[in-house]
């Protein structure tokens, strides 16, 4: 794993400069404790991981949401639902009129003490963004392990009952696709399609939209590409297939990163390589330092950027909301 990083973080790059706009969501991860431990995993999260954000911290949270008046709360790990504290954060954010999204790998919801979780989920109209990198039971097995479609369709199948992805209660649910391997994905409103098409025929499964996400060259995925002797060969095509217009739909440039200890990032990428955000100058910020400045301090600040940038760049673009172009 950490072969990567001394390439990502000490490299000169040629992507081009970027500026946030505003901060119009908190992308916040509750710690690197997750039931899965996915090949494609960019955080390296799996069950042995014991980082959690704690109760101080997501206090934290909630004071930024208000301070700099942002409009979405986006919870990812490892697996958000895990963190003792992630019900009570999620109650305060709704109560605050935030827009609050789950980042949920499916599985978690039959964890121990998981069995009210997808109530709960529906009960605060949370948005629900699930991983489900193929629509095909050997090529999520392969890539999350065995067992792992069986428990995504049946945990689909619960949200359905619970009124998501109907189009009418307001429930949101949208599935994530990652590609199995150094490769960009495929056409998302295609893609979307099939997956619609598949899921519904074989399971009654219906959801909102899919994300088409590219995987990022770093962490286990990067020290996959590294022993296999491919890293070289998937930088050379994310940067061959950089477009411009996509620079401006980048998620970097509207959203704040937040790490389980309360530091600040640019983005959740920068945040696993540990490419603090350069805001108001410091070598690296806080939610104190940014809960301490005016409401506007971080807005039309400098980005750090690197080559796995490409990666959100490349073809039709990729941030966490899916396709860019």
């Amino acid at each position: 794993m950490h072969a990567v990083l001394p390439r990502l973080e000490s490299q000169r790059t040629t992507f081009p400069p970027l500026r946030r706009r505003s901060v119009s969501t908190l992308q916040v991860n509750l710690g690197y404790k997750c039931n899965q431990s996915c090949l494609h995993c960019h955080v390296a999260a799996s069950p042995q991981r014991t980082e959690m954000m704690d109760g101080e911290t997501v206090d934290l949270v909630i004071d930024t949401l208000r301070h700099v008046g942002a409009k979405a709360l986006d919870l990812t790990g490892g697996a958000p639902e895990l963190n003792p504290y992630f019900r009570a954060l999620v109650a305060e954010a709704r109560a605050l009129g935030v827009r609050v999204i789950d980042r949920c790998n499916l599985t978690v919801l039959f964890e121990p003490g998981q069995e009210t979780t997808a109530q709960f989920l529906a009960d605060h109209q949370v948005a629900v963004t699930a991983s489900l990198p193929c629509y095909s039971v050997d090529n999520v097995d392969k890539q999350r392990g065995n067992g792992v479609f069986d428990q995504s369709i049946r945990a689909l199948q619960l949200l359905n009952s619970l009124g998501y992805g109907d189009g009418a209660s307001g429930l949101e649910l949208n599935l994530v696709y990652n590609p199995q391997g150094p490769s960009l994905p495929p056409s998302q409103v295609k893609l979307e399609a099939d997956y619609k098409r598949i899921l519904g025929d074989n399971f009654g499964i219906r959801f909102d939209h899919l994300f088409t996400l590219a995987n990022m060259p770093i962490q286990r995925f990067g020290s996959t590409l590294i022993s296999k002797g491919t890293f070289e060969t998937y930088m050379t095509v994310l940067k061959d297939a950089h477009r411009d217009e996509n620079l401006d739909g980048v998620m970097c440039r509207d959203q704040l990163s937040i790490d389980w200890q309360g530091y600040v990032y640019d983005c959740d990428f920068n945040q696993m390589l540990g490419l603090a955000t350069r805001a108001g100058g410091r070598p690296r910020t806080h939610l104190r330092d940014v809960l301490a400045s005016a409401r506007d301090a971080l807005n039309d600040g400098a980005i750090v950027v690197r080559d796995h940038c490409y990666g959100c760049t490349a073809g039709q673009g990729s941030s966490c909301g899916g396709a860019l172009g």
